[in-house]
């Protein structure tokens, strides 16, 4: 096992097969070239995949969309801990630390949910760009900068972000090709509903967006004064999240399920 390069594809923020998130993730056993890591999560074709491999105690992990590396992704680092866990390479009660371009992760097991602690990010109000609804097809309520780069905007209700059609092919050349939509939930299960739009990166539409919480989280505290959450991803597949804020981090919380193991010929 030493020696094989393991793969796994995992749905994410569910329990249920074929619904949240579809996610690689690839145990190279060692360190792979950039492009090599790359060609492999152009050939698995989904949202992200992620590549693990442990060097002086540490495991490192890294994120690929089909067309870049990026530098945090939370379904991917979530289905990472999950066959981690699930196949014994982490002790149930251990804490897994992950190295990543977003700085160090920990993940840990409790209660069948798998725990993230993640950065925060701010957001910084601005005017509503005039020419956004000619890409999203609505105004929004409100207009936000995040501090990881993308666009956040503030809808009305959930009726209004189910409903939301982007013209993908002029969004993925706007400055809004990475969007963060979101309105409070009118389902009393939940606290926000939430849709990510990342043409800019090859994915028109993500199902359940971990990373998006970074910035959601603080938003949402900011609006109510609550510092626990739970989201709904009101995408096709759709996703439940449940969120906290801790200090300056971010904890979010999910469950997976694994759908196939391979092993690579490459």
């Amino acid at each position: 096992m030493q020696n094989e390069k393991l793969i796994f594809q995992v749905d994410a923020f569910t329990t249920e097969p074929f619904k949240g998130n579809p996610a690689g993730v690839c145990f190279p056993g060692k360190e792979m070239p950039l492009e090599w890591m790359q060609n492999i999560a152009a050939e698995m074709n989904l949202s992200e995949t992620s590549f693990i491999w442990k060097e002086s105690d540490i495991w490192n992990i890294r994120y690929y969309s089909p067309l870049s590396e990026i530098p945090l992704c939370g379904h991917a680092t979530l289905s990472s801990a999950h066959i981690m866990f699930s196949t014994g390479m982490a002790g149930k009660n251990e804490t897994i630390i992950f190295s990543s371009l977003a700085g160090m992760l920990e993940v840990r097991l409790a209660d069948e949910w798998i725990t993230m602690n993640f950065p925060s990010y701010g957001l910084v109000q601005a005017d509503i760009p005039e020419d956004l609804s000619r890409y999203i097809g609505i105004t929004p309520k409100e207009f936000h900068r995040t501090a990881h780069g993308w666009t956040f905007v503030l809808l009305e209700s959930e009726e209004e972000v189910g409903n939301l059609n982007p013209d993908f092919a002029s969004l993925k050349h706007s400055p809004y090709g990475d969007l963060i939509v979101t309105a409070p939930s009118s389902d009393p299960r939940f606290d926000f509903c939430v849709r990510c739009f990342a043409p800019a990166l090859g994915i028109n539409e993500d199902p359940v967006t971990g990373s998006a919480h970074c910035a959601l989280v603080p938003f949402w505290n900011n609006k109510t004064g609550k510092k626990e959450f739970t989201s709904h991803q009101v995408s096709a597949r759709g996703g439940i999240l449940k969120v906290s804020l801790n200090g300056d981090r971010v904890e979010i919380a999910g469950q997976a399920v694994t759908i196939l193991k391979g092993e690579l010929a490459v």
